[in-house]
C-alpha cells in the first residue's frame, strides 16, 4: 500500500507538471485549449504549486517543532492528559476521551440522544412535506418521498438513539464525499459568491471547533444542547447546500483567468 500511494503521488504530480491545475477563479479549464490539447487557464506546477506548497509545508513545520519541542502534550489535547495519570486497577478515570482530531464526529455521537431523535422526527416530516409541495417533482416523485420518509420515520422510532448516534458519526464523515454534487452554485470561487455563502463557511468551521471542544469535555445537559445545534448546523450546511449555494447575487465569473499583481 506504501508504494501504491507512493505511485499515486507521483502520478498526480507529472499531471500537475504536463496539463496543469484548476484556477483560483473556478474557470472551466476545458473550454479553452491550444493547439497540443493543454488548457490555456490551467495553472502551471511552478511557480504557483511550488510556491503555495512551499508556504504550507513551512508554517507546518514551525507548528510542529513548536509543539514537539515546547509543548509535546499540548496542554492535556493532543496527548490525552489521563496518559499521565499513574496506573490504578482500582479507580476508573472520570472521563475517557477519544484523541482530539476525532472529537468533533464523538461530539456528535453523544449529542444523538433520544430528544434529539424526536426532533429529526419533526425534521424528516417537514422536509418531506416541504419537498412534495415545494419540490416541483412529479407523481411519482412525490410518491417516493412519502415511502422513504415513511421508512425513514419508521427507523428513527423504533431504532435506539444510541446506534442512531454511530450512524451520524459516520454518516458526517461520509457526506463530505458527496460535496461534488451538492454543492450547485454556478461559480465555482468563493471570490464570485455573496457574501453570506462565506458567513455560512466561517459559522460552519466554528461550530466545527466548538463540537471538538465539547467532544474533550465530560458530558453535560448544556454541551450536549450545544452538541445537538452544532449537529443540526453541520448536516444542514451539507444537506441544505443544492439549494442555498444557489442563493443570493454572484459576481461576474470572467472568460479567462485573470491575473492582479500584488
Amino acid at each position: 500500500m506504501p508504494f501504491v500511494l507512493v505511485g499515486l503521488v507521483a502520478a498526480h504530480i507529472l499531471a500537475l507538471h504536463e496539463v496543469g491545475s484548476n484556477n483560483p477563479d473556478g474557470i472551466e479549464i476545458k473550454a479553452k485549449k491550444d493547439d497540443r490539447g493543454i488548457p490555456l487557464d490551467g495553472i502551471p506546477f511552478h511557480p504557483y504549486y511550488t510556491v503555495h506548497d512551499a508556504l504550507g509545508v513551512a508554517v507546518f513545520l514551525i507548528i510542529f517543532f513548536a509543539v514537539l519541542f515546547f509543548v509535546p502534550e499540548g496542554w492535556g489535547y493532543l496527548l490525552e492528559a489521563n496518559n499521565f495519570i499513574p496506573a490504578d486497577p482500582m479507580k476508573t478515570p472520570l472521563h475517557i476521551a477519544p484523541v482530539w482530531y476525532f472529537t468533533p464526529f464523538y461530539s456528535m455521537l453523544r449529542a444523538t440522544t433520544d430528544v434529539m431523535v424526536n426532533m429529526l422526527l419533526v425534521v424528516v416530516s417537514l422536509g418531506a412535506a416541504v419537498a412534495i409541495l415545494k419540490g416541483g417533482f412529479d407523481k411519482q416523485g412525490k410518491i417516493a418521498i412519502v415511502v422513504g420518509a415513511l421508512v425513514m420515520l419508521a427507523l428513527l422510532k423504533f431504532l435506539e438513539a444510541k446506534l442512531w448516534g454511530v450512524a451520524v458519526m459516520y454518516a458526517s464523515v461520509l457526506i463530505m464525499f458527496f460535496m461534488p454534487w451538492l454543492d450547485r452554485s454556478p461559480a465555482k470561487s468563493i471570490r464570485y459568491r455573496p457574501t453570506f455563502h462565506r458567513v455560512f463557511l466561517i459559522v460552519f468551521v466554528i461550530v466545527f471547533v466548538v463540537l471538538g471542544y465539547l467532544g474533550i469535555k465530560p458530558p453535560s445537559d448544556i454541551g450536549t444542547l450545544i452538541s445537538q445545534i452544532g449537529t443540526f448546523y453541520y448536516f444542514g450546511f451539507f444537506l441544505l447546500m443544492p439549494w442555498w449555494s444557489q442563493m443570493g447575487k454572484f459576481k461576474p465569473v470572467p472568460d479567462r483567468v485573470t491575473f492582479h499583481a500584488h
